[in-house]
């Protein structure tokens, strides 16, 4: 899923194409991927997009006559800039906002279609789509201890609570906590203040580092590679391969469509984390250490 990083870089590649143009029409491909009934997508056309913003993972269109478009890009949404008036792509295609200046494409690479737009005329509607997360990048020490330990959760499921901070997903939640060198099964309240602070600096260089690495990438083009998998990451999707900073293997925890990834020698004292299907599956043949496992 796109998260803070890649929504930036999307938006500032859309700033640059899009505002001030005037939006001529929102084609629609999937009846599905419209998640409101008013106003109609036909009110949009004519109007001039005048700013974009980032709602948590979520992409906000500004439009005159205080018209908005929300979109969600969920696990497998991506933007692509066209030329005017492109096709949209018949299998993986949702929408096509078509602008003087070209056609950004919507698509998702997935069976499970859960992009949505929302088409919004009440400023005070875009409340609805605000989940409360605080904003880290500019959050304060305080701010963020207060809300990090404001409930008992494991340090991985609190990063990616959207009611607690906004924009972390699963990638760069497991680079924060190898940044931090933390374990992503750490309690929230049995933190020291050490930790705490550790894991605010380690959050807020992180995102500002990918940030910076995805600028870069993208230069004045559109950002085409936006992914979760990246060869540069020291963990996310690096499982049994070599860790970057002591030569342990990265192991991971799969639960549900999730996955953690964590070296267990630089984030948890050696330690491996209980996998619930392998670790009951094998019973006392789990590996409790790095050291047993690589035995």
């Amino acid at each position: 899923m796109p998260e803070l990083p890649d929504v930036t870089v999307y938006i500032e590649a859309l700033e640059s194409r899009v505002v001030g143009e005037v939006l001529e029409q929102l084609r629609l491909a999937s009846p599905f991927v419209l998640r409101t009934t008013q106003p109609r997508p036909s009110a949009l056309a004519g109007k001039r997009v005048t700013g974009l913003r980032r709602l948590g993972k979520r992409i906000v269109f500004d439009l005159e006559d205080n018209l908005y478009v929300v979109v969600h890009l969920m696990i497998a949404g991506r933007f692509r800039w066209k030329d005017p008036g492109a096709k949209i792509p018949g299998r993986v295609g949702l929408a096509g906002f078509d602008f003087t200046s070209g056609t950004l494409i919507l698509t998702e690479a997935s069976t499970k279609k859960r992009a949505s737009i929302h088409i919004l005329d009440d400023e005070a509607r875009l409340a609805d789509h605000d989940r409360g997360g605080l904003e880290v990048m500019s959050a304060s020490l305080d701010a963020f201890r207060e809300r990090l330990t404001s409930r008992n959760h494991t340090l991985k499921r609190a990063l990616t609570d959207a009611r607690l901070f906004s924009g972390i997903g699963n990638a760069y939640s497991d680079e924060i906590l190898f940044a931090a060198k933390l374990s992503p099964m750490k309690l929230t309240q049995r933190m020291t203040d050490d930790e705490v602070e550790r894991l605010y600096e380690a959050t807020q260089g992180t995102l500002q580092q990918w940030v910076e690495i995805l600028r870069a990438e993208a230069k004045d083009r559109f950002p085409e590679k936006v992914t979760a998998f990246r060869p540069e990451m020291n963990v996310h999707g690096r499982y049994k391969e070599p860790c970057r900073v002591c030569g342990s293997k990265v192991m991971r925890i799969a639960y549900a469509e999730n996955e953690v990834n964590y070296c267990p020698r630089c984030q948890n004292e050696g330690r491996l984390l209980a996998d619930r299907s392998l670790s009951r599956l094998l019973r006392k043949d789990w590996p409790k250490t790095v050291d047993e496992l690589e035995g």
